[in-house]
């Protein structure tokens, strides 16, 4: 009886093992996900008529109402903001951790590429 106790452990462990480093994997990188989200602060000049998830480069925008923000981009900020300028309109305020874009660059960011 103790043998076939042991059996069925040492046949189960490696099974047990790889759900919870499964498990494990998964919470490590739900967290950066979520935390990426927010890179950029975007408010819009005026509200988006309804939510919406937009995929500029490699990076997933949420806009709601007067507000976006996504994960980081390789671009410089300028160039990321011109580029969700030209999908959303005009922006009124876009900021990274490091701070929000100077008056010239939100000038730049919100002048239709032509």
């Amino acid at each position: 009886m103790i043998a076939t106790r042991h059996s069925l452990f040492a046949q189960l462990l490696p099974a047990v093992l790889a759900l919870v480093g499964t498990a494990t994997t998964f919470v490590a990188t739900a967290g950066p996900a979520r935390a990426a989200d927010g890179y950029y602060s975007v408010t819009l000049a005026a509200p988006v008529a309804k939510p919406a998830k937009l995929m500029l480069g490699d990076v997933l925008w949420n806009c709601a109402g007067d507000t976006c923000s996504a994960g980081q981009d390789t671009a410089r900020p300028v160039v990321v903001c011109t580029k969700l300028a030209a999908k959303v309109g005009t922006i009124s305020r876009f900021a990274t951790p490091k701070g929000e874009l100077a008056a010239e660059d939100m000038a730049r960011c919100n002048t239709p590429k032509g």
